[in-house]
């Protein structure tokens, strides 16, 4: 039996706990929040039968095999850290760190240590996501990837939004990246996956949309444009907007002979066949075949949905489940680190060229980032 603690009580730790909860062979032995209260009204809507402000007393009293922090992710180094000093296999939700040099301690303490670490990029483990991962290995591409498109799409008027451009001392603020930093990891891990390089080169523009100038917004940035590149081999775009409608969440893959378009919010995965049919038959035939594949899509929905298997969170519950077992029966992680660690370069290359106020023509990732030291910062 797993023994699973959660710290950080907030609305994602409400996800977290219900797919826990799903899975069978652990239990959530306790929850953690500097907010006591926020911490009791965890343990009063899930059957959870511990909690406390402080990681130390968690880790002493609770002792559990696993944890998952759904704290802002300035802490999530510091706590990660505690975490796998105390022996605790760590399940951290994105963004991993603030930047590479954090998560590569991270990784490297996690090896030493013999213990496991993931990160939250639960859109990777969706029913389409999965599906598409399948197809790809199947090697309908006809080889690796030439060129991806990832677009991820928020909406400035949801009520977190809001608050955000209201509340100047608001903590997404001190992020390295700001709004970007705490939602875009998504759209990079999906094309992270698919890379190979530690160091591609990274080209970044970024600026306000006329929402956020038209507000005397100065600091946050809504609006990014991302070309990253492989020497000779892959490339890729990506696109965070705020204003773009409709909001996609979208990734495109094209190989050499093929390609596939997955729409993570109408849950369809499209292939794109590359060869041309001869003559007319060209405009006739590719709708048809798109049109059957629609509507295959919504028939494994509709499947989905009569088995109890079509939720919003459906990936979390795969990702937590395979992490889970990377641990009980010694099965590879979920992710990779090297797609962690990957994300988080790019990542810091973005940040690094927005501070900067500059788009060069070519800007490469150093390898090694900056180590972080120091002491885990407690609760």
């Amino acid at each position: 039996m797993l023994r699973v603690a959660i710290v950080g009580c907030g609305n994602i730790a409400d996800w977290h706990a219900s797919q826990i909860l799903k899975i069978k062979g652990c239990e959530i032995v306790a929850a953690c929040d500097q907010e006591p209260l926020m911490a009791r009204q965890l343990c009063e809507r899930f059957p959870i039968r511990r909690y406390c402000n402080d990681i130390k007393e968690l880790l002493r009293d609770a002792r559990p095999d696993v944890v998952h922090i759904t704290t802002p992710p300035e802490s999530h180094f510091g706590l990660a850290k505690s975490c796998l000093e105390a022996g605790a296999h760590v399940y951290v939700e994105k963004p991993f760190t603030l930047d590479a040099g954090e998560a590569e301690d991270l990784v490297a303490l996690a090896n030493r240590r013999g213990l496991k670490l993931t990160v939250g990029h639960d859109d990777q483990f969706s029913h389409v996501a999965r599906r598409m991962r399948e197809i790809v290995a199947s090697g309908y591409l006809g080889g690796p990837p030439l060129h991806m498109e990832s677009h991820y799409g928020y909406n400035l008027e949801s009520t977190y939004a809001r608050a955000l451009v209201c509340d100047q001392e608001h903590w997404v603020r001190r992020l390295p990246g700001k709004l970007l930093h705490n939602v875009i990891s998504h759209g990079i891990a999906r094309i992270a996956e698919f890379l190979t390089s530690d160091s591609p080169s990274v080209v970044a523009r970024a600026f306000p949309s006329s929402l956020l100038s038209g507000l005397g917004e100065s600091e946050i940035v809504d609006e990014l444009r991302v070309i990253i590149c492989e020497e000779k081999r892959t490339t890729a775009y990506f696109t965070f907007s705020s204003q773009m409608r409709p909001c996609l969440h979208q990734f495109s893959l094209y190989g050499p002979k093929n390609g596939l378009v997955l729409d993570q919010n109408h849950e369809t995965l499209i292939k794109l066949r590359g060869a041309r049919f001869t003559s007319y038959f060209e405009q006739f035939v590719p709708p048809v075949l798109v049109a059957q594949q629609h509507l295959a899509n919504v028939a494994r929905v509709a499947w989905a949905f009569v088995t109890r298997d079509f939720h919003v969170k459906s990936g979390m519950r795969h990702l937590v489940e395979s992490f889970y077992r990377s641990i009980t029966d010694g099965t590879p992680v979920p992710i990779p680190y090297a797609e962690i660690l990957r994300t988080a370069r790019i990542m810091d290359s973005i940040f690094d060229q927005i501070r900067a106020g500059q788009q060069p023509a070519d800007a490469r990732l150093d390898s090694r980032p900056s180590a972080r030291t120091g002491e885990a910062a407690g609760m």
